[in-house]
């Protein structure tokens, strides 16, 4: 009798248990918010559409958790500094602290943003059209996380808002200004996060991981390093996540983050200099020194995105209870505590229920990382924003530290193919030998070297010129058989192709939602 093997359908039916587990938690919090803002503002005249706002906003709040936080935890995760639990748990907790702690700036929903709400005019219409913005945005939230593509929900938003815009009073509405630079952004954030963290992670390796005695080099590298990210995270806290509570002006902010730079090398320089015996004298060695400063960025990088990006939730809906409350379209909302509350459980529920997978991608699907790579990436992410910032140049944090990944492992591939070139000169030394064994000792040989005695071996290579020349056919041939792709293109071109249709796709169904709206609505 033949026996089945019911494996496969049992592990289908686990995941598909656990799917429906995560989509029962989300359903759980979303009938949390209907009930406390049902309870709070059953008085209101139009309850059901507050109501209506809250879950949007809960709605909104949980994609951005599980789409946006992945670029904070990501490259920690990737490079085994954390465990997946252990990251989705520091996340959610700082998470939240900043957007309830720091998240409640006075949030201008559109004036002098991407629409102008003096347009509008019927403050019924702009609730509709702040409605669907949200709706829109956080419907391509959802959809981008189920392709595994990491996207800007700050430029979800903002595409939100502007098909919202449109649809209501059309194209005069926009602010094109706005839109020209949230344009530029898809160009520069990812190119100057990329240039920064490959320029990084080459000195890192030129002072430190290409020496003989790498652990030695690092007991006078590391800490500057680490010093240099406590600077730059300072500033950018102070900048970014600090603002909303005080009011602190760049060169305080830099002078703030200098103290505590030279605090920290004081503190981590001895730290480091006791742990090295213990180390062995290799890239391992060194990585094992950043695992502790890695969490330290995780954590503040989270922390900055809850008390920025919590905005992206809750402003329009600050908006929105505004005017039911009241108010004029387009006025000056404070978010209150309720608003901001549910905002900063929606991310952190949102991330744990389903960050995971785009963590995956952030952290080991784009390029092989590990600790010291992982650190560059946050170092360049901080120092990147606050550069812009300061230049007035529009940068996305989200395509900043995509940017970064793809440059450290673009990095990888150069640095790969001079290595190659390396073992083709090698080769061209031992062409006459016909003993393969002989000649492929030689080059596990030259790749297992120290730096310095590779050094010596190229140098002798180049003494005997033309007597170590191999064809150029033999020499392309080799080159491409060596060549090696450290960086995945196909999520290249899916992250780029999501970052350039998150605007428009966003406005459309933007649109479509505020003339369903309308259309059931209207009396």
């Amino acid at each position: 009798m033949t026996q089945v093997d019911f494996r496969p359908v049992e592990k289908a039916t686990r995941s598909t248990a656990g799917e429906v587990g995560r989509i029962g938690v989300a359903i759980l919090f979303i009938v949390g918010v209907i009930v406390f803002t049902g309870a709070a503002f059953g008085h209101v005249e139009q309850a059901y559409l507050l109501i209506a706002a809250a879950v949007i906003g809960g709605y909104m709040a949980l994609n951005i958790g599980a789409n946006d936080v992945a670029n904070n935890v990501g490259p920690a995760v990737g490079s085994m500094a954390m465990t997946m639990a252990t990251a989705i748990g520091i996340a959610a907790v700082f998470e939240a602290a900043g957007a309830i702690i720091a998240g409640g700036d006075v949030v201008d929903t559109v004036k002098n943003g991407i629409i102008d709400p003096d347009s509008i005019g019927d403050p019924q219409i702009f609730v509709w059209v702040m409605l669907g913005s949200l709706l829109g945005a956080a419907l391509w939230l959802n959809i981008a996380t189920f392709m595994g593509a990491p996207v800007s929900t700050t430029h979800a938003i903002v595409g939100g808002v502007l098909g919202g815009g449109v649809a209501s009073s059309g194209w005069a509405i926009v602010n094109w200004d706005v839109m020209g630079s949230i344009a530029m952004s898809w160009v520069i954030s990812p190119l100057v996060g990329g240039l920064i963290a490959a320029g990084t992670l080459y000195l890192l390796k030129r002072t430190v991981l290409f020496r003989d005695e790498p652990v030695d080099a690092a007991t006078r590298v590391v800490p500057l390093l680490i010093a240099v990210m406590a600077w730059a995270f300072t500033t950018y806290l102070a900048l970014k996540g600090l603002s909303n509570l005080v009011s602190i002006s760049f060169p305080v902010a830099l002078l703030g983050g200098l103290v505590i730079a030279v605090i920290t090398y004081a503190v981590v320089r001895p730290m480091v200099i006791r742990a090295a015996p213990g180390l062995t004298q290799d890239t391992e060695g060194v990585n094992s020194l950043f695992t502790i400063p890695l969490i330290c960025a995780a954590a503040l990088l989270s922390f900055a995105h809850g008390a920025n990006d919590v905005a992206n939730a809750v402003g329009p809906l600050a908006g929105i209870v505004e005017v039911l409350d009241g108010g004029a379209a387009g006025g000056e909302a404070g978010i209150p505590l309720w608003v901001l509350v549910i905002g900063a459980v929606g991310i952190s529920v949102g991330l744990a229920l389903f960050g995971p997978r785009l963590i995956r991608t952030v952290g080991s699907e784009i390029t092989d990382l590990d600790r010291s790579r992982a650190f560059c990436i946050a170092l360049a992410a901080a120092v990147t924003v606050i550069v812009a910032s300061q230049l007035g140049l529009p940068v996305s944090s989200t395509h900043v530290a995509l940017g970064g990944i793809f440059g450290v492992g673009f990095l990888r591939e150069f640095l790969d193919d001079r290595m190659n070139r390396a073992i083709e000169k090698v080769l061209r030394a031992h062409r006459d030998d016909t003993d393969f064994a002989k000649v492929e000792g030689m080059l596990e040989a030259f790749r297992e070297a120290r730096p310095e005695d590779k050094r010596r071996m190229l140098d002798t290579l180049q003494e005997m010129g033309p007597e170590a020349v191999i064809t150029a056919a033999q020499g392309k041939k080799l080159r491409k058989a060596l060549k090696r792709q450290l960086v995945r293109r196909s999520h290249i071109l899916k992250i780029a192709s999501a970052w350039v249709i998150t605007v428009p796709v966003a406005g459309l169904l933007s649109a479509l939602f505020f003339f369903a709206l309308r259309g059931m609505l209207l009396p």
